[in-house]
């Protein structure tokens, strides 16, 4: 789905994020986060700009429990960068886009 965050389960993590066959970078996100809705619009018009190159997806921590423990997840947001199946990068808290920008590239 290019343009827009996809919906990143405890079921479909594996499929989409880890069994992609190309970078993705996955938002851990909740409702209640005040940071998360900061970042929101960035992770949405990062998945805009890069549309079928990299999946972009958000992981709603509350929903999702078993993934946000497996991978650590104790703050929120955090964002995940993955490339081949494993963890490239972990940003805690809000960061800029430039940043976030750099490191997709970095991957690409």
């Amino acid at each position: 789905m290019a343009g827009q965050a996809v919906e990143i389960t405890d079921a479909n993590f594996e499929d989409t994020i880890l069994n992609a066959g190309k970078p993705a970078l996955v938002d851990f996100w909740a409702v209640w986060c005040g940071p998360c809705r900061v970042i929101g619009p960035i992770v949405e018009e990062l998945a805009e700009e890069y549309g079928d190159r990299v999946v972009v997806g958000k992981l709603d921590v509350d929903a999702n429990r078993d993934t946000a423990v497996k991978y650590g997840i104790q703050a929120i947001p955090t964002l995940l960068l993955v490339n081949n199946g494993e963890i490239a990068d972990r940003i805690v808290g809000v960061t800029d886009k430039t940043s976030l920008t750099s490191k997709l590239e970095s991957l690409l």
